[in-house]
């Protein structure tokens, strides 16, 4: 026969299983806060997700704008002889932005062309997006407002070069910008406010004024 536990060893045991049950209640506890904070952190998490996609969104528009404004007005300064703009195509996809700028072009009748520059409308059109956007890029940034450019302009019609010299003269005089050109073209030297010519003397290169 199975002696019967004393008063004093069946006090123990209810003692240590009192002291598990508060330990379990405690760690219980401890886990249900851990749960709250969680949760509240993950709600606040969502807040801050939402606004910064919409920050983003807001960036996004804005800089988009700024974009079709300074590259319509350019293309539409340089071949003046063409009805040409931008339209940038926002999309999201993977949680990603994606912005496609493609240039559009209307003809008499109604009739509107519309695709991406390099397939569209050749080098010319291309050189003149390409640096827009390298001036924009300067400025956003809050980069050193200079643009180094040389020989940029080789696709370029010779009735376009002089509008193009002064479309870049106009950039300078409207944004603060400092652009270094190098190029052999008259046109976009006479367009220029200081010009120097590079010529070889005694075997060092020197610059001469030209203008």
């Amino acid at each position: 026969m199975q002696d019967i536990p004393t008063v004093t060893v069946l006090r123990s045991r209810l003692d240590r299983a009192l002291g598990l049950r508060d330990g379990v209640v405690s760690r219980l506890k401890t886990v249900e806060d851990d749960i709250d904070r969680l949760e509240n952190e993950e709600a606040l998490l969502d807040l801050v997700a939402g606004l910064l996609r919409q920050l983003i969104d807001q960036e996004v528009t804005v800089g988009v704008e700024a974009v079709e404004k300074l590259q319509t007005e350019g293309l539409q300064s340089v071949f003046d002889d063409q009805d040409l703009s931008v339209k940038a195509n926002v999309e999201v996809q993977r949680g990603k932005v994606s912005v496609d700028l493609l240039t559009a072009q209307k003809h008499p009748g109604g009739i509107e062309v519309e695709g991406l520059s390099n397939d569209a409308f050749g080098g010319a059109v291309a050189t003149v997006q390409s640096i827009l956007l390298r001036v924009i890029i300067i400025l956003r940034r809050g980069l050193r407002p200079v643009l180094l450019l040389d020989e940029s302009l080789p696709a370029f019609d010779g009735n376009y070069v002089a509008n193009m010299g002064r479309f870049l003269s106009i950039l300078c005089e409207r944004l603060g910008l400092d652009i270094l050109l190098v190029t052999h073209n008259p046109a976009l030297v006479e367009a220029a406010d200081r010009a120097y010519r590079i010529v070889k003397k005694n075997g060092a290169a020197t610059f001469e004024v030209v203008r």
